[in-house]
């Protein structure tokens, strides 16, 4: 810690750099565990650096996504919960690089916060080296920004961002992606990071009890349930790639089935979903009633209980499967690749 660098003036104004140096060293633990090989630089220098790997690779292509956790963050403030939003932030980026095949490398993070609270900031690290842990990448720096006046004492925000690489040749594409191929869908954790400025609304978490017990959710809160984080689904889907010939991948976002779903697939072929097939979670149905949204609303806005979508050929179907549930995840068919103009057919 500098113990030289200090500034009364700065403090009287609401920034207290010292408390900066204290988050960094509470959050040195946790970095420390998403270190991989090719890891250069130390916490606290002005640039991440890491020395990339291209054994085996013809033409290695760069892969980067950027996000943040939107308005879900409203909830861990409610919840004063602070240590699983960092998983959020992670997989909104590295579920988005998966979708081209890419590897996750390293990421960094942006905090922004009204007030720097060491131990608050070390729990949001926390969970943000959780996220890098599940998807292989390593924390290699960030950044926390204190700015009174710009954001309440007890609110912050956070955003990310992940680079990975994949050799040109296996670059997911839809080039090969043909009428016949099936559709087959990897479970959500939950709402995962979407759709939370009408979760809050339906809700009315500010003022409602979002912390009791729940029956139409087995007893748990609607809270919890609500800050369940973001599944990662890297690790299982690398595992496919190596096995299967993997035609389209898209993480189902904001804009659910409608928007996401037609991201990989080509002009004059669509998806057509079995919605019977559909394992819509308890949560989504607790938010369609509550809140009296159709089902278009519903599957135009939410992942709806799938996290990402994966088209294979028919041939490969059992294959897949049997691989992306050895390596965790519920993986089961909703749908067929079909000639249409319409993308998805719901």
């Amino acid at each position: 810690m500098n113990m030289q660098s200090k500034s009364d003036s700065y403090a009287a104004a609401g920034v207290d750099i010292t408390a900066g140096y204290r988050a960094v060293e509470l959050m040195k633990q946790h970095i420390a565990k998403t270190m991989t090989s090719g890891v250069c630089s130390d916490v606290g220098g002005f640039g991440g650096l890491f020395e990339l790997d291209i054994t085996g690779m013809t033409k290695p292509v760069l892969v980067s996504g950027t996000d943040g956790v939107g308005t879900k963050l409203k909830l861990a403030f409610l919840l004063d919960k602070h240590d699983t939003v960092g998983i959020d932030c992670v997989a909104m980026c590295v579920n988005d690089i998966i979708c081209a095949g890419a590897k996750p490398l390293f990421f960094l993070d942006y905090i922004a916060c009204g007030k720097n609270v060491p131990e608050k900031i070390a729990d949001i690290v926390k969970g943000v080296c959780e996220g890098c842990v599940q998807s292989g990448a390593a924390l290699i720096g960030g950044e926390t920004a204190e700015m009174p006046g710009f954001y309440p004492v007890d609110e912050y925000d956070l955003a990310g961002y992940c680079t990975g690489v994949v050799d040109k040749a296996k670059i997911i594409d839809n080039k090969t992606m043909e009428e016949g191929d099936v559709v087959i869908a990897l479970a959500s954790s939950g709402v995962h990071s979407n759709g939370f400025s009408l979760v809050r609304k339906v809700f009315d978490v500010e003022n409602s009890d979002i912390k009791s017990p729940c029956a139409e959710l087995s007893g748990k809160s609607i809270g919890e349930t609500l800050l369940t984080p973001t599944k990662i689904y890297v690790k299982s889907v690398l595992a496919l790639l190596e096995k299967v010939k993997v035609k389209g991948i898209s993480h189902i976002t904001g804009g659910g089935f409608y928007e996401n779903i037609p991201r990989s697939i080509p002009e004059g072929l669509g998806a057509k979903i079995d919605k019977a097939a559909v394992k819509i979670l308890p949560i989504f149905k607790l938010i369609a009633k509550t809140g009296n949204i159709s089902e278009r609303d519903m599957f135009n806005t939410f992942n709806m209980g799938v996290g990402m979508s994966i088209v294979v050929s028919k041939n490969d179907v059992d294959v897949a499967l049997s691989i992306l549930r050895e390596n965790g995840e519920d993986a089961y068919v909703i749908g067929e690749i079909v000639k249409s103009d319409e993308k998805v057919i719901l």
